[in-house]
């Protein structure tokens, strides 16, 4: 077969952890260092745990229902969780057996994803279980919000409702669970613990609102923090990859047989689909090799390789449902974690997700973006598990590059700026975290953070690293500290859901990629300032601007740390391969600590002052061709909007800043592009003035 199409490599972002096994040895309790953290917190009436998959989040819900239910007065447990599958993951433990004082146990006509239920359905069944004297209970968010209205929240009083993959719930008043919820809060009789790997929704909407997010104690344990200390897994890369044509013809560019992979193939409806999905994966496996049958056992598909291997192909596409349940029974058999090699590749559409525990999983392949940043981060969730001689995982996104003669062009840039915003996150969410403090003559070194070769210089900008906490400590000057506990928070904890929300405003993006007359300050200090405004209105205008300068900060430093770390290891070539190879997380740091000490002065203004989308522009150029990297760019510029009445405003209040630190207002012939922008703001307003009193 001769093919047309090409698959082009966007550098993956690649980080490499210690490997010192700390995340999976367990205290004398048998807890985990993550569920030892949140254990701590059991007492909490309302508790968010944000933690990475495969990091242990439904054993830690065990050992805080337990505590609830034998020490804290409470009557039952209710366990909510998004699809039945996910069910599975609160089944029955002995944890009496690793030092823990009860075992966890669900009797079987409990657990309503297993279980069909009393007669007239899974509600009564709910019903039967708040009339009984048993404790736990494990649901769907489905038959959990029919029951709430069906019985009131005040059926539920003195129990605890533990929500397992907590984004699917939304501020949205149109989102019934979250709703819900809104409504046990006010009533204040039961306890709630919230979890999940990904506080952020795709749609970019709030999970809560503010004053029910305040209620919440949160215990967050971070991606580097779970990789760091595996005992196998020292390396995750994550990449997208433009192709032209059909995905099949080229996919094994991307798809290695040799790696334990899962393929996820388009949507029928979206513009990677054939629409023909049944074809497809036959397509897949005939790149694959020669087909040898179907397993009667298992329902895999057995493929010889070129090579002379025999791969044991899972396919979760085909709609034939006998063939489909026999193949997803052989992938819950507790076989699949145990023997690395009873299955090779699986291909699947909406399985395998959110939830789908497969240790050995070396690949998770995604033809086409998917439907939100939360469904990527769950899809490489699936790649890191920790397991014997799994060394290496990565995430790729295979993406269909815009083509000027298709009329869904625009669609296709949509979802190339989706993709470039998803690895942004990724990579703020798997870099070390950042703490920032202001550079005072009083600032000193901290206890546990090493300052490098040089050590602690008080005539410079420094940076402290603590590489078993994976925390920088990054003194900045004219850094706004936050005045109030939740602006607090918000810095130490909430950054990342800041920087998701910024890298999805689509304005934002566009903007920041390819708009050749940006300042880049309308990006960092009016869009960013808009969108925390919005995300935190009970804020003041302070600690607004604290929480702003420290988001731009974080996501500005991982920018340039990348930039310097790959420039100073000289990698990179058309492949990108280099680039991958370099980004290391000790390069991550190097990376930063050079950019720190190269600057005169690290200051709040020249942090503004980058452009957030520089690097990922830089990397396109290089990647997409040039015939569709200007179609692209004029998409953008055909659409792009002049300055608006709120962006006006927001420029007149910086306007006004400046004239209080400089004793005059931005002039609009200035060199300097900021100043004028700023001036363009006030006259703006002032001619929006001037029209509403002639027309009034």
């Amino acid at each position: 077969m001769t093919h047309q199409a090409r698959v082009q490599q966007v550098p993956s972002v690649s980080v490499t952890y210690a490997g010192n096994g700390s995340s999976t040895t367990s205290n004398e309790l048998g807890m985990r260092p993550m569920q030892e953290r949140a254990f701590e917190k059991r007492g909490e009436q309302y508790l968010l745990i944000k933690s990475p998959p495969a990091s242990g989040k439904s054993r830690a819900l065990m050992f805080i229902a337990l505590d609830k239910l034998h020490n804290q007065g409470l009557t039952q447990a209710i366990i909510v969780v998004p699809e039945k599958s996910i069910g599975a993951s609160f089944n029955d433990e002995p944890l009496s057996r690793f030092g823990f004082f009860a075992d966890w146990q669900v009797q079987p006509r409990w657990n309503l994803c297993n279980a069909p239920g009393e007669d007239g359905g899974k509600v009564k069944s709910v019903k039967a279980f708040l009339d009984s004297d048993d404790r736990v209970l494990v649901c769907t968010h489905a038959t959990f919000r029919f029951a709430v209205d069906q019985f009131g929240v005040d059926a539920f009083d003195n129990r605890l409702i533990a929500v397992d993959e907590f984004h699917h719930v939304s501020a949205n008043p149109d989102n019934k669970l979250g709703a819900h919820l809104g409504q046990f809060m006010a009533r204040d009789q039961v306890h709630l613990v919230a979890m999940t790997g990904s506080y952020f929704r795709g749609d970019a909407a709030a999970v809560l609102a503010p004053g029910d997010e305040a209620k919440f104690d949160t215990v967050t344990y971070t991606y580097y923090e779970q990789l760091n200390g595996y005992e196998h897994l020292k390396r995750l890369d994550i990449g997208y990859f433009f192709y032209t044509g059909s995905y099949a013809d080229d996919i094994l560019k991307v798809l290695d047989p040799a790696e334990k992979t899962i393929v996820h193939i388009p949507n029928v409806n979206s513009r990677e689909s054939t629409k023909d999905k049944i074809r497809e994966v036959e397509h897949i496996i005939e790149e694959l090799g020669e087909w040898q049958g179907t397993d009667p056992v298992t329902g895999f598909q057995r493929v010889t390789t070129p090579d002379g291997r025999v791969l044991r192909i899972a396919d979760l596409v085909d709609d034939d449902p006998a063939k489909r349940e026999r193949v997803a029974a052989a992938l819950k058999d507790p076989v699949l974690n145990q023997d690395r090699d009873h299955v090779d590749i699986i291909i699947a559409l909406g399985m395998a997700k959110e939830g789908f525990d497969w240790i050995w999983c070396e690949h998770a392949l995604t033809v086409g973006y998917r439907s939100s940043l939360t469904e990527v981060v769950q899809i490489i969730g699936r790649a890191t598990r920790d397991a014997p001689g799994k060394t290496r995982t990565r995430f790729t996104n295979l993406i269909a590059e815009p083509d000027a003669s298709e009329q869904a062009v625009t669609e296709a840039v949509n979802d190339t700026l989706k993709a470039i915003a998803a690895s942004l996150l990724m990579e703020q969410v798997l870099a070390p975290r950042f703490t920032f403090v202001p550079k005072t003559p009083e600032s000193g070194p901290q206890d546990g953070f090493d300052y490098g070769e040089k050590g602690y210089d008080p005539t410079k900008e420094n940076v402290g690293v603590n590489e078993d906490t994976g925390q920088f400590q990054i003194e900045i000057k004219g850094l706004a500290q936050p005045k109030t506990k939740e602006a607090e928070r918000i810095c130490r904890q909430d950054l990342n859901e800041v920087i998701a929300a910024f890298v999805q405003d689509k304005t934002t993006i566009e903007r920041g990629l390819f708009d050749e007359e940006l300042v880049p300050e309308e990006l960092t200090q009016v869009r960013m300032g808009k969108i925390i405004k919005d995300k935190y209105p009970e804020l003041d205008a302070e600690d607004q601007e604290a929480v702003r300068q420290h988001a731009v900060a974080a996501l500005n430093l991982t920018q340039k740390a990348k930039e310097v770390a790959v420039e100073g290891d000289g990698a990179g070539g058309d492949s990108g391969q280099g680039d991958a190879e370099t980004r290391s997380n000790t390069a991550f740091i190097q990376g930063v600590r050079k950019f720190v000490m190269d600057v005169r002065d690290l200051d709040i203004d020249l942090i503004d002052r980058i452009n957030p989308f520089g690097e990922a522009y830089a990397i396109l150029a290089k990647t997409m061709s040039e015939e569709s990297l200007k179609q692209v760019q004029a998409i953008i510029a055909a659409k792009r909007v002049q300055l608006g009445l709120e962006e006006a405003r927001d420029l007149a209040k910086r306007a006004l800043k400046f004239k209080q630190e400089r004793g005059r207002l931005p002039s609009i012939t200035s060199a300097d592009p900021w100043e004028r922008r700023m001036a363009e703001g006030v006259a703006f307003l002032q001619r929006k003035t001037t029209e509403a009193q002639q027309n009034g």
